[in-house]
């Protein structure tokens, strides 16, 4: 075991807090506080504290499993190995490259996506490549794209959320999911700012807010687009800025104008005083935000809805600007560089299109390989998902848990199970695990180095503090090993840094250009945002750097280019802990805020999309009257595979509930804690009544980090965004049925 203290990242979250691990002489390894890291300054949630937990043997695979007579049963790694590439190889021969699978995760490092992207289209061959990534931002990421030409979750730093004038915060209960985020609200509201909360239910984070919004779940459309029409109709557009640096803005005000505020109100339940005021609050100050999490982007229409929101910004000049702009609230650890480096089912590494012949170009030149044999793009995540046992034979599962976290999980728990062969690679037998013919024990954060990319756009480098235990291998030893049982000797090395600099090269000149980003100055920087191009910037172009807008500043447009840093450590405002030091000369710099001079579009010009209010897939009626809202809860994660093996954590929050108005439950006579089954036309969750004064009548709400009677993904609706490919997890038609007598502590548990 390593003996020194390893400064690195929590593995949970997109927020990547600073930590430091350090091994134990009686075993085990101590998690401290890093208050040099400017994201969390030192603190840390429960989750963080107790995240080395997960490293014991006595929770975890420390052996492969291969299934003999219907059991798993431990196994050698030759034979687990040589069992998974015989399988693949002969439903390749049988079937076609396009019925083996791949499904990634958005907790793998930069360099394990990447790895599992190339190894799906060099040596399988095949398209059906997707990751559960798909399930959190991509509605986010579309909108972005179609409206700056570049998704990066926030572009400018947390650190700038403070010196803001009002932050609108839509479907975000960041004070459960990623508290030490918090602070950047609350010290919003010190300096004289404003927060506005959008949520059904009045949560922790609900509580910090000047103005709560409690829109009935799926009509976060309508409420953009109603804010926006009240912008127009009383003259509060930023004209200057809409003729110089938009397009499209005719079609989406003409769009916007037919949802006045009480046809608004009707749909969303948010009075009409109340937009009034959100407006007044978001317009008076000269810089504002609007952020988004998965409450809006969790929609059959999560693109255009979030579109929407990022049109109210565009109408108002805070895009583009010092202390303003739209940001998406990244949610898994490496939610960012996961969506960047071509484990989605349309992508090649630097966040290129794979249907892009020059992308296709130059990756298959980093690779080796004919571009024209790449694969052309592939399935969305619940599209493969709901192919597999059909036209999809195989599957290669690594880092997640689609049994608990896919929407309609009982189907998708069938089609898993239809499998001719499914290997699993993951820390923790999951319930997803369970299934597998073959699983394999890998490494985990604190045991291989590697890269993450934060919600921030900043590349962070994860230190590898303690020696995995004897029988487990890394996920990169992993595809190494099969490629090379597949007829690919070279070209999947195990060194992570080596990697990391392949991946360099294939990102380098894309949208999320790493090229310039090292290993040594993710270690010297305290990480690097990108696009980080190997060449400087050159002044006045896309990408030159300028300094960080200081706290007071009017946000003027012009004032700085696409990217700009931080400044030096020596004369960056309000540099204090956690002030970053300048690359060397030469270097470019890291682009902490973009689109401060041009957005990426081809004209340097953001668009504004035209879109109007739909009702959501499924809405209530006779037979289900209530709409189901899902989400989490501060002391679980996802889908609770790690967090669910942790005693402080379990003692915190031991299993499912449903959260329900008292007029609801006095309807229904159910008392706080009875048994309550949640049914919808996909199926039924059972588990304790939580009643409370803080959701709507009309609303219930059911966190899902857990398998079993209570999986509340039993119940969601898998109908998909067109663009995203994001199902419909936030709202879904429901009845409720009380069962009995209050449960018994435990009774309801996974």
């Amino acid at each position: 075991m390593e003996n020194t203290s390893a400064p690195t990242h929590c593995p949970y979250c997109a927020l990547q807090c600073g930590m430091t691990l350090t091994p134990l002489p009686q075993g085990g390894v101590e998690v401290t506080e890093r208050p040099d890291f400017p994201v969390n300054r030192g603190a840390l949630c429960g989750k963080g504290r107790t995240a080395a937990q997960v490293l014991s043997p006595a929770v975890r695979l420390t052996a492969p499993l291969v299934r003999e007579g219907g059991t798993l049963v431990e196994a050698g790694w030759p034979e687990a190995l040589d069992r998974i590439a015989e399988r693949l190889g002969a439903a390749r021969e049988r079937y076609g490259a396009d019925a083996l699978g791949v499904f990634g995760g958005g907790g793998l490092t930069n360099e394990k996506a990447y790895a599992l992207g190339k190894f799906a289209r060099v040596v399988l061959g095949t398209s059906q490549i997707d990751y559960n990534g798909r399930f959190c931002m991509s509605s986010a990421a579309a909108a972005g794209t179609k409206a700056f030409g570049l998704d990066r979750g926030l572009p400018f730093p947390l650190e700038d959320i403070p010196r803001t004038g009002c932050v609108i915060l839509v479907g975000s209960n960041l004070a459960e999911t990623m508290p030490p985020a918090l602070r950047f609200f609350t010290e919003l509201r010190e300096n004289g700012g404003t927060l506005i909360v959008v949520d059904p239910r009045r949560t922790r984070t609900a509580d910090q807010a000047d103005l709560h919004l409690a829109p009935r779940p799926g009509t976060d459309l309508a409420l953009a687009l109603g804010l926006l029409h009240l912008v127009v109709a009383e003259g509060r557009t930023d004209e200057e800025y809409i003729r110089e640096r938009t397009t499209g803005w005719a079609e989406a005000r003409a769009a916007a104008m037919a949802h006045w505020p009480e046809y608004v109100e009707r749909i969303t339940g948010v009075p009409v005083p109340q937009l009034r005021e959100a407006v007044r609050m978001f317009c008076a100050p000269r810089a504002a935000m609007v952020l988004t999490a998965r409450g809006p982007e969790q929609q059959s229409k999560g693109t255009d809805t979030v579109g929407a929101w990022i049109n109210l910004c565009l109408a108002t000049g805070r895009a583009g600007r010092p202390l303003s702009g739209y940001g998406c609230l990244t949610g898994q650890g490496n939610g960012q560089g996961g969506r960047e480096h071509g484990q989605k089912a349309d992508q090649l590494p630097g966040y290129r299109k794979l249907d892009d012949p020059e992308a296709r170009r130059h990756v298959a030149g980093v690779w080796g390989v004919d571009p024209d044999a790449l694969p052309g793009p592939g399935r969305s995540a619940y599209e493969l998902l709901d192919a597999l046992g059909t036209d999809v034979r195989t599957l290669l599962l690594m880092g997640s848990n689609p049994v608990v976290s896919a929407p309609r999980a009982a189907h998708i728990e069938e089609r898993l199970r239809s499998l001719d062969f499914l290997a699993v690679a993951d820390v923790v037998l999951s319930e997803t695990a369970e299934l597998a013919d073959v699983v394999l024990p890998v490494a985990q954060w604190a045991e291989e180095t590697g890269t993450t990319t934060s919600l921030e756009g900043r590349v962070l480098l994860r230190r590898r503090a303690v020696a995995p235990p004897p029988g487990v291998r890394t996920d990169l030893y992993v595809l190494h090993e099969l490629a090379a049982r597949l007829g690919v000797e070279k070209g999947f090395p195990t060194d992570p840094e080596e990697v990391f600099g392949e991946l360099r090269r294939a990102s380098a000149g894309g949208p999320a250009d790493y090229s310039g980003i090292t290993y040594r100055r993710l270690a010297e920087e305290n990480g690097v945002f990108w696009p980080c191009p190997a060449d400087p910037p050159t002044a006045g172009t896309a990408g030159t750097a300028g300094t960080a807008p200081t706290a007071g500043t009017a946000p003027t447009a012009g004032t700085a280019g696409t990217a700009s840093t931080a400044g030096t450590a020596s004369t960056a405002p309000d540099a204090g802990p956690g002030a970053e030091p300048v690359p060397g000369p030469g270097a470019h710099p890291g682009s902490p805020r973009l689109f401060l001079e041009r957005f990426a579009t081809p004209d340097g010009r953001a668009r504004f999309v035209p879109v109007v209010h739909r009702a959501a897939a499924e809405e209530p009626d006779e037979e289900y009257p209530l709409v189901l809202t899902t989400g989490r809860v501060v002391a679980q994660y996802q889908s609770g595979a790690q967090t669910r093996r942790v005693a402080e954590l379990n003692a915190a929050a031991p299993g499912p509930f449903v959260e329900l108005h008292p007029r609801l439950a006095a309807r229904l006579g159910a008392a706080d804690g009875d048994p309550v089954a949640v049914v919808s036309r996909r199926g039924r969750a059972v588990a304790p009544a939580r009643v409370t004064a803080t959701i709507r009548p009309d609303t219930v709400f059911m966190p899902f980090h857990w398998p079993g009677e209570g999986r509340a993904n039993t119940l969601t609706n898998p109908a998909l965004d067109p663009t995203s490919g994001m199902p419909e997890f936030k709202s879904c038609a429901v009845r409720l049925e009380v069962l009995g007598p209050r449960a018994r502590p435990g009774d309801a548990l996974a």
